[in-house]
């Protein structure tokens, strides 16, 4: 009987400490055939990866400690399943790893992360920064803009309907300043209202080493106000960015995708994007227009149109269509891009599907 009960005692200890500690698996598995035309590299028609939501495969954990307080980590790589190749090389969790505390006065995190900036590209987009329709297609929403490393981040908890966010990135150099990226972000969201302001700056300054001088540039700097509104029939989405300062808007295609004169980064712009939402049949429709206004001596504007389609099958599978055309202006080089690639011409369409696990 005594062996019984210890046996019984530890069996409900073990099932405490399981209850207390929970990891999952999580992925997107999402292929596409992928048309692009008007650049001197297209046309072309290929099977791509991630079209509509870069393919990945994550873990995810959390182990309460009591009093409101919880560890949480998150260790994610991507995938190209065209090939069965990672989507980055010489990296295994290339989108994010990293792990915190959260209680109530919100959460802390250290690692690769998403920045503010790019979290609120994700919320505001109606093509959630993928398929041909995205934003990608005249932001700046690539390189250091979506994630870094060396990163320290804060969420507040949400109060009233408004909540917070504070990223701080290391350039791990010899001068402190050198090579960090700083940011936020504030948002309110209520009934059908969602507003969000985010801010990213990084700086490349570059320290001196035993051949090379140090050089200095003024910091890029990006600010969004971004903003959505629910009728009853379909929701309404609004973004303004501003872009100022070196690398603030790098290019997505940097390869001079057209030919002729090579395409210039602004580094004095604004780009405005409206869309909408909505749900059709037993799918979603996406849609939107955005403008980039280059306010340097070059003046390369473009013009921008998206539409795309999501029909579910389940919820965790989907079939999708994507269609996105740019005018480029005086030299621009922006080109249509989706979730993973950037490009290669001014048209672009997409056939595919995607299930998430």
């Amino acid at each position: 009987m005594k062996k019984a009960a210890l046996i019984i005692a530890l069996a409900g200890a073990a099932t405490a400490v399981q209850a207390q500690t929970q990891v999952n698996i999580y992925g997107i598995m999402d292929a596409a055939i992928v048309s692009e035309h008007g650049g001197t590299a297209s046309p072309s028609t290929k099977i791509t990866s991630g079209a509509a939501s870069a393919s990945r495969i994550g873990f995810r954990g959390t182990e309460n400690l009591g009093n409101g307080l919880s560890a949480f980590f998150t260790l994610e790589t991507g995938a190209k399943i065209d090939t069965g190749e990672l989507d980055a090389s010489n990296t295994i969790f290339n989108r994010q790893a990293f792990v915190g505390l959260r209680g109530g006065f919100g959460e802390v995190s250290l690692g690769r992360q998403y920045t503010p900036w790019h979290l609120a590209m994700v919320a505001f987009d109606p093509f959630g920064t993928g398929y041909a329709g995205t934003s990608k297609n005249l932001f700046p929403d690539n390189g250091s803009n979506v994630r870094t490393s060396n990163t320290v981040t804060y969420k507040s908890p949400k109060l009233n309907g408004f909540d917070g966010e504070l990223a701080y990135a290391a350039g791990e150099q010899t001068s402190s300043s050198t090579g960090r990226q700083f940011g936020g972000a504030l948002g309110y969201a209520k009934g059908p209202l969602a507003l969000r302001l985010a801010y990213n700056a990084r700086n490349t300054d570059a320290a001196a080493t035993a051949t090379t001088p140090a050089v200095s540039r003024t910091l890029g700097r990006n600010t969004l106000l971004a903003a959505t509104y629910q009728f009853p029939a379909f929701r309404l989405h609004a973004i303004y960015g501003i872009d100022k300062g070196f690398n603030s808007a790098t290019l997505g295609n940097s390869n001079n995708p057209y030919g002729g004169v090579r395409p210039t980064p602004s580094t004095d712009g604004r780009d405005v994007l409206l869309g909408l939402s909505a749900p059709v049949g037993p799918g979603n429709l996406m849609f939107s227009v955005m403008h980039k206004d280059d306010r340097t001596s070059f003046n390369q504007d473009a013009n921008a149109w998206g539409i795309g389609y999501l029909y579910n099958l389940s919820k965790r599978t989907g079939l999708y269509a994507a269609y996105a055309h740019i005018d480029n202006r005086n030299g621009a080089g922006y080109t249509v891009a989706n979730n993973t690639e950037s490009g290669t011409g001014n048209t672009g369409y997409n056939l595919g599907i995607r299930h998430t696990f």
